[in-house]
């Protein structure tokens, strides 16, 4: 399946930009000054200064049981005009990829808010997530209507894929939390987390190779041989694991998979294609690439400044560039002389998956580099939800807690929203909402 301030001034800046849709949304919010780059505070926002609104998410939660056991999960897709529960014959109705996302979230949000609720819900995704668990280690993604495990079609095979990485992320993150909070539940993911690491480790070559396609090199040790957007959510699933338990088996595994990731870095400062992490062989898309995300994490804890320039390079470069062509969906490269060439590239679709690795990205680097620039740049790529896109759409409304599901053209815009939409918008101002970013360093960009 492919799918943190204050600041009255802040949304009124927002709204402005949009006014083409003549909206006015009544946001009450304050603004702390970044008096220099190396004093920045976390605050924890109240409901009444957020963006956030879980509703709709919460409309997507439901608790089942399977088995005699008691579990949550997040229904898939939500169409216009009703946003009632949709479901996929193939697919199925819920899947491990929305319910690590809520967790994610509704563990940040139980972390900023101390939100109860949001606890809980963590608590019956994550036994959704133990429930999928297969015994080879890996997780299956899809459940049916009548919650029976899909075990066939191809995006929800027990395998080394998307899903098993971001169950292990979702799984990793709420083990932080509950080891203080319910040790006996957090000992029931640890001996999952300990599964599925002991199966990775030997799922990929232990002799790292390098192929050449079409004259490009190519690592072949990371997911699908050179799926580096799939590393990187490893890569942070793995450092979490590291840090929560200090397992030090994994360290030169997390260091195998960034100098992976680093081969697919291509072009530089001014050559195409400006210090991009490719998503696989020649192909960049940007849903899921938190390639740069995943350095930075990795460079904190590995203390690793290779990967920390390469992950700027690529921000202060590549992002620079999808801003300035109002965002790309993809593209592919080709090897000409001694540099490189797009032999394709594609605008749409704009999804929120596009945008919240950049953010995530932009956030990190400003956590390890005290530059405000980089929460500056975070927030300009967050208007994308607020209406700076090439339909001049909001995307995500405060108002419902929705956020389209993308942008197929500069007119046509698909007003359906679905768990990966919603719940990667509420990420992507979650993240932007857990820093103070300063009045004029909005207004003077």
């Amino acid at each position: 399946m492919s799918r943190y301030h204050n600041k009255r001034s802040f949304i009124i800046s927002l709204l402005r930009e949009i006014i083409v849709m003549k909206i006015r949304l009544l946001v009450v919010t304050a603004i702390l000054f970044l008096s220099s780059c190396s004093e920045k505070d976390k605050d924890q926002l109240t409901s009444s200064n957020s963006l956030i609104n879980t509703s709709h998410l919460d409309a997507l939660y439901e608790d089942i049981t399977v088995e005699g056991k008691s579990m949550g999960i997040i229904h898939i897709y939500s169409n216009y005009p009703d946003y009632e529960w949709i479901g996929d014959d193939d697919e199925g109705i819920a899947c491990i990829d929305d319910a690590a996302r809520a967790t994610i979230f509704y563990l940040k949000n139980y972390q900023l808010n101390n939100d109860i609720a949001s606890l809980t819900k963590v608590k019956q995704l994550t036994e959704f997530l133990l429930f999928m668990q297969s015994e080879n280690g890996f997780f299956y993604n899809f459940i049916f209507e009548d919650h029976s495990i899909n075990r066939m079609h191809r995006n929800s095979l027990n395998i080394a894929d998307w899903w098993s990485w971001r169950a292990m992320w979702a799984l990793s993150e709420g083990y932080k939390v509950f080891k203080t909070t319910n040790v006996k539940f957090s000992k029931q993911i640890l001996k999952c987390l300990e599964t599925s690491v002991e199966t990775t480790k030997k799922s990929f070559p232990k002799e790292k190779t390098i192929q050449k396609i079409d004259g490009i090199e190519f690592p072949n040790w990371l997911p699908y041989e050179s799926a580096g957007d799939q590393a990187s959510i490893l890569v942070v699933a793995l450092l979490n694991y590291l840090t929560e338990t200090g397992d030090t088996s994994v360290t030169n595994y997390i260091n195998d998979l960034c100098d992976g990731i680093l081969l697919m870095q291509k072009g530089d400062s001014t050559n195409i294609p400006y210090y991009t992490f490719l998503s696989w062989q020649g192909l960049w898309h940007a849903y899921g690439n938190s390639q740069s995300y995943a350095l930075l994490k990795a460079a904190g804890v590995l203390k690793r400044d290779d990967f920390k320039l390469a992950a700027l390079n690529e921000i202060n470069f590549f992002y620079g560039y999808l801003i300035k062509q109002n965002y790309l969906s993809s593209f592919e490269i080709k090897k000409v002389n001694d540099g490189f060439e797009f032999s394709g590239r594609n605008k749409f679709s704009q999804i929120a998956y596009n945008f919240r690795p950049m953010i995530y990205a932009c956030l990190e680097a400003y956590e390890l580099t005290n530059d405000s620039a980089y929460a500056f740049k975070a927030v300009a790529i967050s208007k994308w939800f607020f209406g700076k896109n090439i339909a001049a759409t909001q995307m995500y409304y405060p108002s419902t807690g929705r956020c389209f599901d993308g942008i197929n053209s500069d007119i046509d815009v698909n007003k359906n929203s679905g768990a990966e939409s919603t719940i990667e918008a509420l990420l992507s101002i979650q993240a932007i909402e857990t820093y103070n970013i300063s009045e004029e360093l909005l207004q003077n960009h």
